[in-house]
């Protein structure tokens, strides 16, 4: 099997819904990115085997593929589209990583990409003439409606025995990080619509997350408003390469080799404890904590936290940068920034340290993608 390795990883700044990129449509928040990514490589567009892109919201018609022509790429190129929800960004790199270890591509730009504010309405036809449509908010995750729970419910079960105030501390926390390494998140972003920074970033106090709505409650637990990502709009591409690729441009930057590209699944009703299961499908021996760098999908307060304490990790080492409670949380997006994230982050480290990525998604799926800095 041929190893694969990350030559260049870029992301748009990350908007709130109805934000900065509100009447951006999704396939131009990836196309700067894609663009991006060969500029920072040296690739020439012509080079490119494949585009793959996660996105979860967009109706169909092929988002990579729109991404791949707006951002100059020939019209040879080819384009593919994945939809795991939340895992969608990540996946799509691990379908990256596997066209070159297969041999079968040299150079995939791969990510994700989410636009919240421009994805289309949702309906379901009617089956009888006369008969309205039906308008959703988000398609069925599993054949039974039972076991198919709204994800805020699944979030506040994730949240079981932590108080308000425990929840409130890590998004603060989180908040902080991010705020902490603003100047240095600029190296990783491309500004688009004038927008070169995490726009929901704030500095946030205990007052005001015990000021924030209650969205659930289970039993003596409370999930409100502070603690859960918001909707948001952003893109994120790395550039997969074979060694032959990787050895030509190593000298121009940073370079990590992809240890290990996996997805997971748990209970449909549990999608947080796939990540355990990721957590824990890593080479044997190896101890998460005494990874240096961790980026840690934060789709709430609670579940980061359990996450954190099943897999031994501190909670005070993850997400350096900050994560997706100080950012927001385009699905299809999501797992590619963390990548990005991972990558920018690991370029710091000495030759030999190893980062992880991990992120759970609606329907009890889970990806993680573990790089070693070269």
């Amino acid at each position: 099997m041929n190893p694969a390795f990350i030559l260049a990883a870029r992301r748009t700044a990350v908007a709130p819904r109805g934000g900065a990129f509100r009447a951006v449509e999704a396939h131009d928040l990836a196309a700067p990115v894609l663009r991006a990514c060969l500029n920072d490589a040296g690739v020439a567009p012509h080079e490119v085997d494949h585009v793959i892109l996660g996105n979860a919201l967009s109706g169909g018609g092929n988002i990579a593929r729109l991404a791949a022509l707006a951002a100059g790429l020939p019209p040879t190129a080819p384009a593919l589209t994945v939809d795991t929800q939340c895992c969608s960004g990540l996946d799509a790199i691990q379908l990256a990583t596997r066209l070159v270890e297969s041999g079968a591509a040299q150079l995939v730009l791969a990510g994700g990409v989410e636009s919240f504010s421009r994805s289309p309405l949702r309906a379901v036809r009617p089956k009888a003439k006369g008969e309205a449509p039906v308008f959703y908010d988000r398609p069925p995750f599993t054949p039974w409606p039972a076991r198919d729970p709204d994800m805020i419910e699944v979030l506040a079960r994730a949240a079981r025995g932590l108080s308000r105030a425990e929840q409130a501390a890590f998004a603060i926390a989180s908040h902080a990080r991010a705020l902490a390494a603003r100047a240095r998140l600029a190296a990783e972003i491309v500004p688009v619509a004038g927008l070169a920074f995490d726009s929901f970033t704030r500095t946030l106090t205990p007052a005001l997350c015990a000021r924030a709505p209650v969205l659930h409650r289970d039993g003596e637990s409370e999930l409100d408003a502070a603690g859960v990502a918001v909707e948001a709009d952003a893109a994120a591409v790395v550039l997969v390469a074979s060694r032959q690729w990787a050895q030509r441009l190593q000298a121009g930057g940073a370079v990590c080799e992809v240890s290990l590209a996996r997805s997971f699944a748990a209970t449909p009703e549990d999608p947080p404890g796939a990540i355990d299961q990721a957590l824990r499908g890593g080479p044997a021996g190896l101890e998460w904590a005494r990874i240096p760098v961790v980026e840690l999908m934060e789709a709430s307060a609670g579940q980061a936290i359990q996450n954190c304490r099943r897999a031994g990790l501190d909670p005070a080492a993850i997400n350096r940068g900050g994560g997706a409670l100080a950012r927001g949380h385009p699905i299809g997006a999501s797992g590619a920034i963390l990548a990005v994230r991972q990558f920018h982050e690991l370029a710091r480290e000495a030759t030999g340290a190893l980062g992880l990525s991990a992120i759970a998604a609606a329907g009890g799926l889970a990806s993680v993608l573990m790089l070693q800095r070269l």
